[in-house]
This record gives structure tokens, sequence and C-alpha cells, in this order.
């Protein structure tokens, strides 16, 4: 079936017993959160795996306060619920439907650590009542998502946030400074790597819903499958009615600092290649995958992106994973270099960029500091502070309060044109061809099975768990 329009009063009306709540997604700016010492009252949403990290973050920024929690599962709200008492936390409100929180006036933003099938629709839904967002990468299930959740922040004027944190990484925005100011000389293509030791999730046959578990409301608006243990918790990544595999996992980071660090928007191309490899399982997302995007920016010499996933023993690129990139005084055990971001699990995550005058290397938004080659002879890097992912949420935290959303470091507009390569990406792996891409109508050329990928056509959504059309 075809999707709805689907406007606020529709919206509150599928969750049963809402009352009505008046013009909340209309609120002037600066209404609700009214000067620099209040706090922001936060909702986290999706509690079992990385909303815990949400949990962690928030609760220790002084001017955010954890006002509730949202999962449909009652085993992990019971667990989070543990967590608040032993750090000695305010009992939050518990709710199972995102709906009914979000009727909540008392709520000012929502941060959201959903399976990605669900990001776009609770992103937008909370738009429409008057709530700021951070939502996890990527921000959309399918690129016509995204462009619907960038119009619902413009059209409430509401700071949104994406989850891609290494925007916030200080050696990481050092190192994209240089670039642009001209370290490496003009800079041609940049490569980003995902190198992860993914092992089998084996095969899992069709069992009973868990006790607790309100299934029909994590599926939401995919398609309802039977349940089996490797559809839900974290393996969900791996299907793709709800996933996008590792390159809109993990991957959707080195895309986005790729495309930061080359100042490009949309591809005008994008190629992919690859399988699932090894493993006989039911993952259904390729473990291996090669892309290729190609951009064509306006007055500028043609670019290049590429980027490689890899789910198995792979080898070290340009000293990513292998050390804190060139800082030889952090050594532990004496003599020994100092092991980077997860690399005891053999990860290698990060970009390379390439330009006329050497070439610059950045890890994830843990590294200590980026290393740099100009010529035959590599240039001197110092350390920095890698920084914290709190600051991301910090900063999410700041933009609610002052309403400056060109202060966010991961605005959604740009997270959905990163967003937008991963699911070209996909969906060129998918039919087994290069796809044309049109950057201002934001749609395949001349390919409507692609379009279709991209939600662009023939859109199927479980009602009432509904994308709006119409913002």
């Amino acid at each position: 079936m075809k999707e709805s329009g689907m406007n606020r009063r529709d919206f509150f009306g599928t969750a049963k017993g809402l009352a009505a709540i008046g013009g909340i997604g209309l609120l002037a700016d600066g209404q609700r959160v009214k000067g620099a010492n209040e706090r922001v009252r936060v909702a986290i949403c999706g509690l079992h795996g990385r909303g815990k990290d949400h949990l962690h973050n928030f609760s220790q920024i002084h001017n955010a306060e954890i006002a509730a929690i949202c999962d449909i599962d009652e085993s992990v709200i019971r667990a989070r619920l543990a967590d608040f008492s032993r750090m000695g936390l305010p009992k939050p409100k518990t709710y199972a439907d995102v709906r009914l929180l979000l009727e909540d006036k008392s709520i000012d933003a929502i941060s959201i650590a959903t399976p990605n099938h669900w990001h776009s629709l609770m992103a937008i839904w909370a738009c429409q009542a008057g709530k700021d967002v951070y939502v996890e990468k990527p921000c959309s299930h399918n690129l016509w998502e995204g462009k619907q959740l960038v119009k619902a922040a413009e059209r409430y004027n509401r700071v949104v946030q994406h989850g891609t944190q290494t925007r916030s990484s200080t050696s990481v925005r050092e190192a994209i400074q240089k670039i642009k100011d001209g370290m490496i000389g003009e800079t041609y293509m940049a490569r980003g790597i995902c190198y992860k030791w993914r092992d089998t999730i084996g095969r899992a046959p069709v069992e009973a819903v868990p006790a607790g578990v309100n299934y029909d409301l994590w599926t939401g608006p995919a398609p309802l499958h039977a349940f089996t243990k490797n559809r839900f918790h974290y393996n969900w990544h791996w299907f793709w009615a709800y996933g996008n595999g590792d390159l809109g996992n993990q991957g959707i980071h080195q895309v986005d600092v790729a495309r930061w660090g080359m100042g490009l928007t949309f591809p005008t191309k994008a190629s992919a290649i690859g399988g699932h490899f090894m493993f006989d399982d039911d993952q259904e997302t390729p473990n291996s995958l090669n892309c290729a995007f190609e951009f064509d920016p306006p007055g500028r010499k043609r670019r290049m992106i590429t980027f490689e996933v890899r789910h198995w023993i792979a080898n070290h690129e340009a000293e990513i994973g292998t050390r804190y990139l060139g800082t030889p005084e952090k050594v532990s055990p004496p003599g020994q270099p100092r092991l980077g971001p997860l690399a005891g699990a053999h990860n290698s995550i990060g970009d390379i960029f390439y330009g006329s005058n050497g070439y610059l290397s950045t890890g994830d938004e843990d590294a200590d500091t980026y290393a740099a080659w100009i010529g035959r002879d590599q240039s001197p890097t110092k350390p920095v502070s890698g920084g914290s992912e709190r600051d991301h949420f910090q900063n999410f935290i700041d933009c609610v309060i002052s309403r400056n959303r060109a202060n966010l470091n991961a605005p959604v507009e740009e997270g959905h044109i990163s967003c937008a390569m991963v699911h070209l990406a996909n969906a060129s792996y998918r039919l087994g061809r290069t796809i044309h891409f049109n950057p201002e109508t934001q749609e395949a050329i001349g390919d409507e099975e692609a379009n279709k990928l991209l939600g662009n056509i023939d859109r199927d959504y479980r009602k009432p768990y509904t994308v709006p059309e119409n913002i």
C-alpha cells in the first residue's frame, strides 16, 4: 500500500486515549526553554544498545535532565531504571509508545536511539509535536524519509542534531580545517574505511515474542515478520526491513567525514559491489562492500569518494587502527606503540584524504590526533584531545537553549546528504548497476527500480506508522 499524508492532528489521533494538545508544534522560539540557566528536559527513545550511551552522556550534562525514557521492552525499562538508581538520578517517566510520550508538554526534546526504520518517523512526529530532536545515524531508512525530516525541521523550526558525533571531535575538526587551509594541496579524492571484526550471526528460528515486548510497536512502519532473535536486538542492522548494513551503521560516520573534508554535497553517480561472504547465516546485507561516488560540483573539478566495508580479517591502512596516528610519546607498555580505537579487535575505522601535495588520515572520534604526509616526508603532527562524544550531546543542548540552529555541529541537513550516499550505494549493490543521480531533485535518473529502493516512489508503510508525505 502507498503511504498517505499525515498531519499533526492525524498523528495524535493514532494513539488511543490521547488528548488534544493544541498548537504545541508552532510555539515561538525560546518559549519552551527561556534561558541558559534552565535545564532541557530530554526523553530518550530506545534504550537497549546505543540508548545506554545517550543516557550516560545526557546524565553528565549540567543543563540537561533526563525526564523520560521510552522503550517497547519492559525488561529494558527495568534495567535502565536500575541504572538511574545506581547513578543517583531522579526516576524518569516511562513510556512504551512514543506517541504518548510526545503528548507530554513538559518534554523539550527527544533523543532517538531506536532501530533505523523508526528514525525519520519518530523525528518527524517529534518536530510536529514541538520537540527538538537528537536523532541517531542514519537519520533515515531511505533517502525520501531524510528529505521529509529536513522539511519537518524547517517547517516547525526545530533544532535537529544528527548523531554523526565525529563532527564534534577536536582532532577531526582540526584535521578538516587543515585540509581546507591547503595542508595537502588540492584534494581530489577521499577514502573511508570500515574494517570491523563482525562474526556470523548464525540462524535463529521463529519463536514466541518475549514477554513484556510490544513487537507491533517495535516493527512500526516495517512489514510484520514472525519474531526471531536475529531480527531483534542489534542484529536487526543486517536486515533490509530495519537496517542499512554496516555502511549505514558504522560506515555513515566515515562517509560523512569524507564528504565534509572534501566540501561536497550530493554525488552525481554511485556504484557498489560486494556480497555476504564466508558465513551461511540469516544476514541479508553485505558484509564486504566497495563503494565509489562521483561528484560534479558547480564551478569545480570532478571529485571522487570511495568507501570500503570489510567484515573480518583486514590490514590497517595509513596507521588507522594501529595506534593513535603517530603519537610515539603515548606508548603502553613502554617501547610499544599505543593501540588505536578498537584496534584490539582488529578494527580500522577512519578516512584518508589525497591531495596534490600529500595525504592526510584521520581516525574515528576517539583518535588523539591525525597524521599527514607531505611529499616524501611525514609532516609533524601534534597530539590534540580527541574530545568525547559528550561534546556532541552538549552541542545539541546548547543549541536547544540558544535556538541557534546554525551552531549545530551536525545539522540534519548535512546528515541527510551523507545518508543519501549510504542509500545510493546500497541501492546500487542491490540492483547490480551504477546509479546516476540528480542532486537537484534528489532522484535517480531514468531508474524506476532505484527510485523505489530510495523511497521516492511506491512507498509501503504499515499503518498507522506512516511517514507523512505532506509536511
